[in-house]
């Protein structure tokens, strides 16, 4: 099942409403394409007023359930290495920006339920393609 969604950052609360609670989101765009503004809607959604920023450099952060990793620099590779992968299979909800085709596969083969969601600039918008795995 897959979904678009062209919109501006003050619809986000449309998007976000679809979203699961629970499992991995998968976030993957260009650089400042919104990974971490979508990010911060989805942590407010779910009552928290937290900073949220990326985590490029701790490569993970915790906002209550909310685990938000960012494997930019080192991929799935660097999520193994720092010992996050096993996270994944926590309860809570999860938000990999920069997820790729390995860390996919990988959710796949243990049934981690996955959302993926893949964003791009429009004039004035963006647009968000969900599908989940």
């Amino acid at each position: 099942m897959s979904e678009r969604f062209e919109l501006e950052l003050s619809q986000l609360n449309l998007l976000v409403e679809r979203l699961p609670k629970s499992g991995v989101i998968i976030l993957q765009g260009d650089l400042a394409s919104g990974k971490t503004t979508l990010t911060k809607a989805i942590v407010k959604s779910h009552g928290m007023d937290e900073n949220v920023t990326s985590p490029t450099f701790s490569v993970m952060q915790n906002y209550r359930d909310i685990y938000h990793y960012d494997i930019y620099q080192e991929g799935f590779e660097g999520l193994k290495k720092n010992g996050l992968f096993e996270n994944l299979f926590e309860d809570g909800l999860h938000i990999v920006e920069w997820g790729d085709d390995e860390l996919i596969k990988m959710l796949k083969k243990y049934s981690i339920p996955t959302c993926m969601i893949k964003i791009t600039n429009a004039t004035n918008k963006r647009i968000y393609e969900v599908s989940f795995a």
